[in-house]
C-alpha cells in the first residue's frame, strides 16, 4: 500500500463513527484510578463486546455509549441480547472480547459484581425482589449501602441522614405514606416502585431497569413513566421494556438491538420507521 493510502487509512479508522474519538477514550485521561470520571462525554463505554455462549453469540461486536444524565431505552425481538448485555455491564458475564467501561477510569470487565454496583451501578430485575415481611421503610434499611446482611443493617442505628435519605427517596418513588406498610401488602406496581427505591439507596450514577411495567395497571404504567423522566438527569437510565407504547412515552433515542449487535439508534419515530426494524419485528407495531 502506498503511503497516501496508508495515510487515508488511518484517518478513516480514526473517525470511525462505532468508536469513541480517540483523546475522549477510556484510559487516555489523567484521572484517579477506581474514580468515576465522565469526563470523555460518556458514563458507559461499550466497544465491540462480544459474548458467545456454546457457539452462540448472544453479543456480537455489540458496540454502545450511554451519556451522563441521559434516558435511554433497549429494545429488541427475544434473544436479541439485552439481557446478556445487562450482564456484561453488572459484572455476571464476562465478555470474550471487546471493552466496557464505567467513566473514563473503571474497566467493568476486571471488576466484581459487588465492586461494580459499589462503583455506581444499580440494577433493577423484571420480577420484584423486596423483603415482604418487612415494611417499605425497613426495605430501605436493608439496601443502604454499607455492610450487608439482614440482622447487621437492622441492628445499627439509622443516622438522621439516613432516615432524610430514605423518606426522600420513598417521597420520589411515590411511596411515603406507605413507608410504615408491610411490603408484602404492597400491590404489584408499588413493590416493583419500591424496589427501584431500594437501589436508588445506593446512589447509582447508571440505572439498569428490565422491564418495569409488567402486570401494571394503566394508572401504576403512567407513573411508572413519570418516575424513569424524572430520575433521568441526577442519574443515567437504561429501560429494556417490549411495551412499545410505552417506550413511545418515554424514549428520547432508542437503541435496537437484533442479533447481539446494535440494528438501529435514534428516535423512537425514525426507528419505528426503519425497514430493518419493521423487518425483523415482522410487521409487527413498533
Amino acid at each position: 500500500m502506498s503511503r497516501p493510502d496508508s495515510f487515508a487509512a488511518n484517518l478513516r479508522e480514526t473517525f470511525r463513527r462505532d468508536q469513541v474519538f480517540g483523546p475522549l477514550r477510556p484510559g487516555t485521561r489523567p484521572v484517579s484510578p477506581g474514580h468515576l470520571d465522565t469526563g470523555g462525554k460518556h458514563i458507559l463505554y461499550m466497544e465491540d463486546v462480544t459474548v458467545s455462549f456454546d457457539g452462540f453469540k448472544a453479543l456480537n461486536d455489540l458496540t454502545l455509549y450511554i451519556e451522563p444524565g441521559e434516558l435511554r431505552c433497549i429494545i429488541g425481538p427475544n434473544g436479541a441480547g439485552k439481557s446478556t448485555m445487562m450482564d456484561v455491564i453488572t459484572g455476571k458475564t464476562r465478555p470474550d472480547t471487546g471493552v466496557c467501561y464505567f467513566g473514563q477510569t473503571l474497566d467493568l470487565t476486571a471488576m466484581s459484581e459487588t465492586d461494580i454496583a459499589t462503583a455506581g451501578i444499580g440494577r433493577k430485575f423484571q420480577k420484584p425482589t423486596v423483603f415482604p415481611e418487612h415494611t417499605a421503610l425497613e426495605n430501605l434499611e436493608l439496601a443502604t449501602a454499607g455492610p450487608k446482611g439482614t440482622w447487621h443493617a437492622l441492628l445499627k442505628p439509622v443516622t438522621g441522614e439516613q432516615r432524610d435519605w430514605m423518606a426522600s427517596t420513598l417521597d420520589t418513588v411515590g411511596l411515603l405514606g406507605e413507608r410504615d406498610r408491610l411490603a408484602g401488602a404492597l400491590s404489584h406496581g408499588q413493590k416493583q416502585w419500591l424496589e427501584i427505591a431500594m437501589v436508588l439507596m445506593q446512589k447509582p450514577e447508571l440505572l439498569l431497569v428490565d422491564e418495569p411495567i409488567a402486570g401494571m395497571t394503566r394508572q401504576e404504567v403512567e407513573r411508572t413513566a413519570e418516575l424513569l423522566q424524572g430520575l433521568a438527569g441526577e442519574h443515567s437510565v437504561m429501560v429494556v421494556e417490549h411495551d412499545m407504547e410505552f417506550i413511545r412515552s418515554i424514549a428520547n433515542t432508542v437503541t435496537v438491538l437484533h442479533q447481539g449487535s446494535v440494528l438501529a439508534e435514534s428516535s423512537m419515530q425514525q426507528v419505528q420507521n426503519d425497514p430493518r426494524v419493521i423487518e425483523v419485528y415482522l410487521g409487527e407495531s413498533v
